[in-house]
């Protein structure tokens, strides 16, 4: 009988443990088996620590422009990559997409399918490319014949859509509601070539820009080598208008949250364009009211070497050691460790593009966010084509020493693509995020 007994005791504890009763006693201790987690520092980025600077010009505004008045700001720490993307590595995004097109092509051969009726694509079966069926599938993903040069069967790239959506947090947070009656459908945002549709972003650079951004200019070899040449493969990618860029972080976040969902670890951040006022953070490395990333007022060292990828004097490309752009990584990083913070390719920023920008921002990361949707043009009612502007910072290898400057402001239209504009990710730090990153 007391075994008996002691059994049901036994079982009876078990029970309770199982339904929350624990031995806590009744205190709030939080919920129990959370592990320790260390933010992951992801492959080829630095950590950029949490700090405050002065940005805005520092040097004498001759023209009066008051595009770059100073002002204080604090920014939380981030890690960026240390370069800038190469074209090697937008490759790896271009593949990906080629790679589920086919499968999506393909059917359900390839598809994981959902309870809802929703599927998406199984990367683990293996894709045969051997199979004459599959072949006869895929055929739609080249060129047609007509358009083929000399009968060379091509991708056609004009169909490497990426699809994506997200959630506008903005707009949630500025909506009129009333408690939790918003439907959270109205701020789901599609990425599209115009206003949210599903169409998707044509990834692929466009090469045509080292013959369209030069008028009585020969750069046709580097428009038929430029992107898929191997010689090329660690130079920075150009051709990508704003919008692709942004695609490419969502891939990269993407990419990396399904490897750490397959390990049972918990997800990222995601990857993203970097504010401007993160960008000259981390351009100045720490310094702050330096002109140019080393620090030094002067465009040369001691011996007289030049320190960056521009345009040298009144035209003369190749002083610096570059034509066109060249090897990231080439001159000496800065003092976080990031490289071709001025020169070489300028870069992309997430932070619309604004004369007074600097005046009105907080003083908290800040930023001034908008993606214009549908132009005038396009729709009576759509937004201003100066919406479109984007702000691009550290100037090219085609730019005078000016633009190379960290506090130097300009834009590009956030749908044109060129020759000397380029991208870096970044990622926020989650925790506590200062020099020691406890």
């Amino acid at each position: 009988m007391k075994i008996v007994n002691s059994f049901l005791i036994l079982v009876t504890v078990t029970v309770l443990v199982s339904c929350g009763l624990s031995n806590d006693r009744g205190e709030l201790t939080g919920v129990p088996g959370r592990s320790v987690w260390f933010h992951p520092q992801p492959f080829g980025t630095i950590y950029v620590p949490t700090g405050s600077f002065h940005i805005g010009q520092d040097e004498q505004d001759i023209l009066s422009s008051q595009l770059a008045p100073n002002k204080q700001i604090s920014i939380v720490g981030f890690y960026m990559d240390d370069t800038e993307i190469t074209n090697n590595e937008y490759r790896q995004f271009v593949y990906h997409v080629v790679d589920s097109i086919a499968r999506e092509t393909m059917g359900e051969t390839y598809w994981i399918e959902q309870e809802n009726g929703d599927h998406y694509i199984n990367y683990d079966e293996r894709l045969d490319m051997e199979d004459p069926a599959a072949i006869e599938t895929l055929n739609d993903m080249f060129y047609a014949e007509s358009e083929r040069h000399y009968k060379v069967k091509q991708l056609d790239v004009r169909k490497l859509k990426y699809r994506y959506e997200w959630v506008d947090l903005v707009a949630a947070a500025k909506a009129p509601r009333k408690g939790y009656d918003a439907n959270r459908a109205d701020f789901i945002r599609k990425a599209g070539e115009k206003a949210n549709d599903d169409s998707g972003v044509e990834i692929y650079p466009d090469t045509l820009v080292w013959v369209r951004d030069f008028t009585y200019s020969f750069n046709e070899p580097m428009t038929r080598m430029y992107f898929w040449h191997p010689k090329y493969d660690n130079y920075p990618v150009v051709g990508v208008n704003w919008r692709q860029a942004t695609a490419f972080c969502n891939w990269r976040t993407m990419h990396m949250n399904s490897y750490y969902g397959k390990i049972d670890e918990p997800i990222v951040e995601p990857f993203r364009l970097p504010t401007e006022y993160e960008w000259e953070y981390a351009a100045r490395g720490g310094r702050d009211g330096n002109m140019y990333p080393w620090g030094s007022p002067y465009i040369r060292n001691s011996k007289g070497c030049f320190l960056a990828n521009f345009k040298p004097g009144r035209g003369d490309y190749p002083a610096d050691g570059g034509f066109y752009p060249i090897h990231v990584g080439t001159y000496f990083p800065n003092d976080f460790g990031l490289y071709d913070m001025a020169g070489n390719v300028a870069e992309w920023t997430r932070t619309a593009y604004q004369n007074s920008t600097n005046f009105f921002s907080d003083d908290m990361n800040s930023d001034y966010e908008y993606e214009a949707q549908a132009t005038k043009a396009e729709n009576p009612n759509g937004d201003a084509e100066t919406l479109k502007r984007k702000v691009i910072r550290g100037g090219s290898w085609k730019d005078i020493g000016h633009f190379i400057n960290v506090a130097t402001r300009t834009y590009e239209y956030q749908d044109s693509a060129k020759s000397f504009v380029g991208f870096r990710c970044v990622m926020s730090f989650m925790g506590r995020s200062i020099k020691d990153k406890n």
